[in-house]
């Protein structure tokens, strides 16, 4: 159920909701309320209360104890039983019927008029009776007191079929060209007809001539001059015995009193749409006037609107049950609409429930939850430092972001950024420096902001001019003032959605970007739209550099976007490595920060660190594995893992070191022995001394 209050007047819409299609077995569909809240919440007012395609005319039994309903597809009546709040039958058509008509006080007497010119009678068995018209019908209506139906269309005969003889009667001839529309008063069984020249016929049954006429075209072409559509009669209805509504294709409500030839009041819809019902609410003298988009509810004497009701789809027929707030419209849509408006009378018994719920939803109407909370997204919670609170009871999680108490958000925010309000004081006083800059002498530059574009606008203007074709010049527009002007709207060169859009909207290569700016430079006071009156060769060869590299840039933007879109997942990628490298290595910092233990046995005697570090030396290999955690490291962020270890006997580094240094200083210190030379001479032979 959906609330709306338009001109501060309750409407409940019944029919609004979710439905569950019909292929779903029941045991699916008691699954799906199970778990749907919004299926759960629905109101069904009437079980099964729609067409396949779409809804064309509803209508109320006499006793009240029945809705019928037409519309395709295929073309079928529907009634349902209010008792039951069910359907109790349906009924398939050859062809799709135009109206219809309820002949007795339940659904055993109908007849209706189909669209080939067919006249169905139908029992409450079912069809009764098929005969054909001579031309295509329009609408019809039913004399109770002589029993005659009395059907219009696209002639000027009045067609007379008396159902007690069962045969037609000599026809009234009018003097339209065809009639839209026919109505019968109950009071006085005074006969109306709306034709399509605008006029409304009155025909009396008992002397079966004419007794009035309305030019009711003449009066609307007198309120309307320039009315683009014929103002044709499409809808009438009486109201009481001597008021009159007629509805016209120009969107036009006249309220006439029957004893002048003058409307007493003229509603106008504004919208050019053919009125197509009219209906009178007699208990607080309220008109319903039904176009296809809108249905209004004004009051009779004055014209002031009560209400409204917009349409989803287009509306076709307005049915009301009588002293009731309860109305049904059809419409363009398989659904049915159902609305109730409890300031116009109350629900009908069938429907008593009504009554008590809506008082319940005017009683339960509380203050907003949201007015006192603020939503924030995850990245502002990051920079309010407030990203631990996600999972406790001061956020609650809402689509992309979270509501957070404004108390809360205000002394967070404060707390981040102390200096705010001297940024933002700072900010004032620099745009009205810059305000008052603006009544200088200006020189024709660039703007601070988003100078490329500024670029691009400027060479399109200068093409333009040449071309004598008017654009758009957003520089001068002081709707996009701020575009040039405020650094929030800097476009972001860097971001991946310029980038990827960038091969596609750059219009203004390097080359026309320097030489655009060297005019700039040069021109200095004089303006930018100066108008060139010749051209010479060398201006006509840049030309049409310009328009090969524009085809050429037209069939090579697709690789540029290729290309930027290859190259941007790859930077992702290498973020996301460079990101778990670094995590890891913070990892590994912290277990090194962390001090050493070491786990003694039973009956161990402790004799210094360095007899724990020979004993872990001595130990097999799978202990020391268990004792090094860092010997462990896990490669990128894949779930690969390197395990790094050590057989030998850890060497002492700082006796090396020592032994190092000796060495260093022994040989500056020693005196080379190649300058002794020996006096005697050795000499070896055969292995013997000499």
């Amino acid at each position: 159920m959906q609330v709306s209050d338009p001109n501060n007047v309750k409407i409940y819409n019944l029919s609004a909701g979710k439905s569950l299609p019909e292929w779903l077995s029941e045991r699916k569909r008691r699954a799906l309320l199970k778990k749907n809240v919004d299926i759960r919440r629905r109101i069904e007012l009437i079980q099964d209360f729609d067409m396949p395609g779409l809804s064309s005319t509803v209508k109320v039994s006499k006793d009240g104890q029945y809705i019928l309903a037409t519309g395709i597809y295929k073309p079928r009546i529907k009634c349902f039983d209010v008792n039951n709040l069910s359907l109790k039958f349906e009924r398939c058509f050859d062809s799709e019927a135009v109206t219809f008509q309820i002949l007795s006080d339940d659904y055993s007497k109908l007849v209706f008029l189909q669209c080939d010119r067919y006249i169905e009678f139908h029992a409450a068995f079912g069809r009764y009776y098929r005969l054909r018209i001579p031309k295509f019908g329009r609408d019809m209506q039913y004399d109770y007191p002589s029993c005659d139906l009395f059907v219009v269309g696209a002639s000027s005969d009045i067609y007379r079929l008396n159902l007690e003889r069962g045969q037609f009667m000599t026809p009234y001839t009018s003097t339209a060209s065809s009639i839209n529309k026919c109505c019968i008063n109950p009071y006085h069984q005074l006969l109306i007809c709306g034709t399509q020249e605008g006029k409304v016929e009155a025909w009396d049954q008992r002397s079966k001539s004419i007794v009035g006429t309305l030019d009711c075209a003449f009066t609307c072409f007198n309120e309307n001059k320039d009315m683009e559509s014929f103002p044709s009669i499409t809808a009438l209805k009486f109201n009481g015995a001597l008021q009159l509504g007629v509805g016209t294709a120009s969107g036009q409500v006249l309220l006439y009193d029957l004893r002048s030839n003058k409307p007493f009041y003229i509603k106008d819809h504004m919208n050019d749409l053919p009125i197509k019902d009219v209906e009178f609410h007699y208990q607080q003298d309220l008109v319903f006037s039904l176009d296809c988009s809108v249905l209004k509810i004004w009051e009779k004497n004055n014209g002031q609107l009560y209400t409204s009701i917009d349409a989803s789809t287009e509306f076709n027929n307005l049915c009301t049950v009588p002293n009731t707030g309860l109305l049904f419209l059809a419409n363009e849509n398989p659904k049915i609409q159902t609305y109730y408006i409890p300031s116009m009378g109350p629900a009908p018994k069938w429907a008593s429930f009504l009554d008590s719920l809506t008082e319940e939803l005017e009683e339960s109407n509380t203050e907003n939850v949201y007015d006192d909370y603020k939503f924030v997204t995850k990245a502002e919670l990051e920079n309010l430092g407030l990203d631990h609170l996600v999972g406790t009871k001061l956020l609650r999680a809402y689509m992309h972001g979270y509501f957070m108490d404004i108390r809360l958000y205000k002394k967070a925010r404060a707390v981040a950024n102390p200096f705010e309000f001297e940024e933002y004081r700072k900010k004032k006083i620099k745009e009205t420096i810059d305000k008052d800059r603006e009544n200088r002498v200006q020189v024709n530059k660039l703007p601070k902001v988003n100078k490329d574009l500024a670029l691009k606008l400027m060479n399109e203007e200068q093409n333009s001019k040449k071309n004598k074709v008017n654009a758009a010049n957003l520089l001068v527009d002081n709707r996009f003032k701020a575009l040039f002007e405020n650094p929030d709207f800097e476009v972001d060169k860097n971001a991946d959605e310029y980038r990827l859009l960038n091969p596609v909207l750059s219009r203004l290569d390097t080359a026309k970007a320097k030489k655009l700016k060297k005019s700039l430079i040069s021109e200095d006071f004089e303006p930018i739209e100066e108008e060139m009156e010749g051209k010479n060769s060398s201006e006509e060869d840049t030309e049409d550099e310009s328009e090969e590299e524009s085809s050429d840039d037209e069939h090579t933007w697709s690789k540029e976007l290729k290309k930027q879109h290859k190259m941007i997942n790859e930077e992702h990628r290498q973020q996301e490595l460079r990101k778990a490298e670094e995590d890891l290595r913070n990892l590994e910092e912290e277990i090194k920060k962390q001090p050493t233990l070491y786990e003694f046995k039973h009956g161990d005697e402790f004799k210094g660190l360095n007899s724990i570090k020979k004993k872990t030396n001595r130990a097999p290999l799978s202990e020391r594995l268990k004792e090094e955690d860092a010997s462990v490291k896990l490669l990128g962020s894949v779930g690969n893992r390197e395990m790094t270890f050590s057989t030998r006997k850890r060497k002492n580094f700082s006796l090396e070191e020592k032994n190092r240094r000796h060495r260093e200083e022994r040989k500056r210190l020693v005196r080379p022995g190649f300058t002794i030379k020996s006096k005697y001479k050795t000499k070896f032979s055969g292995g013997k001394r000499r």
